[in-house]
């Protein structure tokens, strides 16, 4: 069992390498997500490596999971379940009633509660959607958790 420590936290940029050698598709030139909400981390105890994270964002009303990942060697550890429960109690905390994201791993998120939406009911807010990989060589799901 790892001894870890879960830290809301500031800095955003630090979290992306982390994001992006967790094959999320992030960049290292981009800047701070519109309607940055809160990032969250889990460190190792023993040594402060990083090896979760979390953002949440609200854009037209809604609240969005920008990015969550696990470092590989720790997935079996249930760090994503106590990140998205982290997401959800923001999330109600400032009023939400649902939170949106896109699943790379749509199994570990039906798995959380939630459930895939059609392209016609997700909001317009998802780049991903308009990507020219989309549907070729990458398969998300847009879904979204009932609060």
């Amino acid at each position: 069992m790892v001894n870890f420590k879960i830290s809301e936290m500031d800095d955003y940029k630090k979290l992306v390498p982390f994001l992006i050698a967790n094959e999320l598709e992030f960049s290292e030139d981009e800047l701070v997500p519109e309607g940055l909400v809160k990032c969250w981390e889990i460190t190792d105890k023993t040594d402060g490596t990083l090896i979760g994270a979390c953002i949440l964002a609200k854009r037209e009303g809604e609240f969005i999971v920008e990015g969550i990942a696990i470092d590989a060697r720790y997935r079996k550890c249930k760090l994503g379940k106590l990140l998205m429960d982290r997401g959800i109690e923001e999330t109600l905390k400032r009023g939400g009633r649902r939170i949106f994201l896109v699943a790379r791993a749509p199994g570990f998120f039906r798995k959380q509660g939630f459930a895939t939406v059609s392209e016609a009911d997700a909001p317009d807010f998802f780049e991903c959607l308009d990507c020219p990989q989309y549907g070729k060589n990458c398969h998300p799901e847009v879904m979204r958790l009932d609060l």
